[in-house]
Formats: structure tokens, C-alpha cells, sequence
């Protein structure tokens, strides 16, 4: 089993205020997670920008290739409906997710 996390930056150059870019974010995150069934979430780093945002899109898979391709799906997706431009920050993978040697029914101490 895989998890994967891919985050990304949005640059809007025409939000007006909070609430503007709040209502794309909004819209972007309602989309990818009805489209793809993924979690998104919206990461503090940028948070109190008017112009600027950070994501964060997690997903499960049993292996590293399908979550390559589910996150190129979702980098494209948002860029085709947000007013701005996306730029990458990367993604990350953590594999061999089975529980460990005993799986999940070894004994917890």
C-alpha cells in the first residue's frame, strides 16, 4: 500500500479579497474531491494572501505509479478551473503501509 500527498501552490492574480479567493479554493477543492475522491486541504502557508494559496491532495493506492498518474489528473484538472496559474511543489510517497514484519494482527505492547 502506497499514501501519496502532491501539494501545490495557486496564484491568483485577481482575487480582490479573502472571500474571493475563498470561493475558488472553495470550488477547486469541491471538484477534485467529487472527481477524483481524494482529501484536499487547504495548507496555512499562504493563508492570510489574498493572491496566493497552498493545497494539499492525499490519496491511497497499492502502488507508487497510479498515485503519479491520479496526481498529473488532479494538477491539470485544477489548472483548467482556476483563474490563475499552479505551480508545483511536490510529492511525496510513503510505501510498504501493511502494518509491519506481523501485519496488523501482531500484538501492540
Amino acid at each position: 500500500m502506497t499514501i501519496g500527498v502532491y501539494t501545490f501552490e495557486i496564484h491568483l492574480p485577481g482575487a480582490q479579497s479573502l472571500k474571493n479567493k475563498r470561493q475558488v479554493l472553495r470550488r477547486v477543492k469541491d471538484r477534485l474531491r467529487s472527481r477524483y475522491n481524494v482529501a484536499v486541504s487547504e495548507l496555512e502557508e499562504h493563508a492570510d494572501l489574498w493572491q496566493r494559496a497552498s493545497l494539499a491532495v492525499v490519496s491511497v493506492a497499492s502502488r507508487r505509479e497510479p498515485l503519479e498518474r491520479l496526481f498529473e489528473a488532479v494538477r491539470d484538472e485544477a489548472q483548467s478551473h482556476v483563474p490563475g496559474e499552479i505551480i508545483d511543489t511536490g510529492s511525496e510517497f510513503i510505501d510498504g503501509i501493511d502494518g509491519g514484519p506481523g501485519g496488523w494482527n501482531e500484538d501492540w505492547e
